[in-house]
């Protein structure tokens, strides 16, 4: 009976022991206190973050030609080009900062791509990089809408069989504009995956180039793009600090 009570005893005191023993992150010290020894990893994001995309492009735009050379077969090959839903390639940076919970503000810099077209008688190229600066608002669920504006650089190259070569290439500045509709995906506490609609336009630009016949008459041939419409889909990283 002696030894029961004994082990009884026994077996009451370590569950007292473990009842009132110290959480794992507490430590005690020399004093009888305790050190806290805790290490947590969330910790409070500033709001700015950086990031990038890769973007393909599906453009539209109408080239229009016009030149003085009174060849009527040049001048209907030269008439208008129509381009739609043109693949490019691209892809951009971007920063900015979160505030008043969700929204977001970011300057962006990219380059929508390069796209070169030849016929019989001439070639040319088309290239844009650009800036904008963009709004977001940022929903519960992940998705979010914004609009932005900035400038865009277009850059043409003309090249043919009688052109100078002192013209042939032209970069406009023009206003550009998009709305935007996209989706985010926290893939840890800092970094979130980016998928993005874009849809932007810009107007266009004029370039001309000298040219010199086999008669050796000085002609003008001019290329004017009256807008450029951009259909972009993204994908990309955001890390957030």
């Amino acid at each position: 009976m002696k030894n029961i009570l004994k082990i009884f005893g026994f077996c009451t005191a370590l569950i007292s022991t473990g009842a009132y023993a110290a959480p794992s992150y507490l430590q005690r010290d020399s004093n009888g206190g305790y050190n806290v020894t805790y290490d947590y990893t969330d910790k409070a994001k500033t709001g700015w973050y950086v990031g990038g995309r890769a973007d393909l492009n599906l453009m539209n735009w109408t080239n229009k030609y016009n030149t003085n050379w009174q060849d009527e077969a040049v001048n209907d090959d030269f008439s208008e080009d129509k381009y739609s839903f043109e693949s490019l390639f691209g892809g951009n940076f971007y920063a900015g900062k979160r505030f008043a919970y969700f929204w977001r503000a970011e300057l962006e810099a990219g380059y929508m791509g390069y796209f070169e077209d030849k016929d019989n008688y001439a070639e040319f190229s088309l290239s844009i990089p650009y800036m904008m600066a963009n709004l977001y608002y940022d929903f519960v669920n992940g998705f979010y809408v914004g609009a932005g504006v900035g400038v865009a650089m277009p850059t043409t190259t003309l090249d043919g069989t009688f052109f100078k070569y002192e013209k042939r290439k032209e970069t406009g500045f023009s206003p550009v504009a998009g709305i935007m509709l996209g989706y985010s995906y926290e893939l840890d506490y800092n970094l979130t995956l980016d998928l993005r609609y874009r849809f932007a336009g810009m107007t266009g630009l004029k370039h001309k180039v000298d040219m010199e016949n086999y008669l050796k008459e000085q002609l003008v041939f001019e290329n004017k793009i009256d807008a450029i419409f951009d259909n972009s889909l993204s994908i990309g990283l955001r890390y957030e600090f």
